[in-house]
């Protein structure tokens, strides 16, 4: 439920990384970040609908308004902060999209709109994983706080996300159920679980010589292929 409130933050971030760069070197990253900014852009607008929906349904958003007062915390600060706080996230983003789309099975049985928007964005997600991190490397952003940052930000998102799950449990009335923790456990941990099968890719970012691109994305551009029809690209009418 943070999404759009996080990727305003991104957009911003990856902007103003872009602006602060030498003009001679701007035009080498300016189509990749006038890219990540439309994705981004059009995610923001799409989850601030679906953010609606749940909020229909008596589902309480307390993420995003905590998110809004942490973001305050770096403004007038170096832009490379903001990017190496986006790289982060976005590799987060990019994990467990890669992860959605190899076990799109979990979404069976939901709304089919509301599956294909996450797998689409899980797609879209691959993209542009990398922009953030090339914009603060060419910025000279070190590889000591690019890590200071990326151990902060797991914390706060595994935290945050902790915390916003349990909210919408306890808001639909399922949180003491029995069965939500033992599907939870097997979600998370089991033979295919978010972290049992996230956490080697996690751990990569931590090396000095670590890009997004070693990360295989094959399935992001397969599924964009073969379900062209489900969705318009960003910048086409639909």
């Amino acid at each position: 439920m943070s999404f759009p409130v996080g990727e305003q933050f991104f957009i911003d971030a990856v902007r103003n990384g872009l602006k602060a760069l030498p003009v001679k070197h701007q035009d080498a990253y300016r189509t990749e970040v006038q890219g990540f900014i439309g994705q981004e852009a059009t995610h923001r607008r799409i989850h601030s609908l679906f953010n609606g929906h749940l909020e229909k349904q008596g589902l309480v958003n307390d993420w995003a308004p905590r998110a809004e007062r942490n973001m305050k915390l770096l403004a007038g600060t170096n832009p490379l902060h903001a990017l190496a706080i986006t790289a982060a996230n976005e590799h987060f983003t990019a994990i467990f999209a890669e992860w959605l789309l190899h076990n799109h099975d979990v979404l069976n049985g939901c709304e089919p709109r509301l599956k294909t928007m996450w797998l689409w964005h899980s797609a879209e997600e691959s993209e542009h994983k990398n922009t953030a991190f090339d914009v603060y490397a060419a910025l000279g952003g070190s590889h000591e706080w690019r890590i200071k940052w990326f151990r902060r930000i797991t914390f706060v998102f595994l935290t945050d996300t902790l915390r916003q799950t349990a909210n919408n449990l306890y808001h639909d009335g399922t949180l003491w159920k029995w069965r939500t923790w033992t599907s939870a456990a097997r979600y998370l941990f089991g033979q295919r679980g978010l972290i049992r099968q996230t956490f080697k890719p996690w751990r990569e970012y931590l090396r000095a010589d670590f890009h997004p691109n070693q990360q295989a994305s094959d399935l992001s551009a397969s599924w964009l292929r073969d379900n062209a029809p489900a969705y318009t690209t960003v910048g086409q009418a639909a």
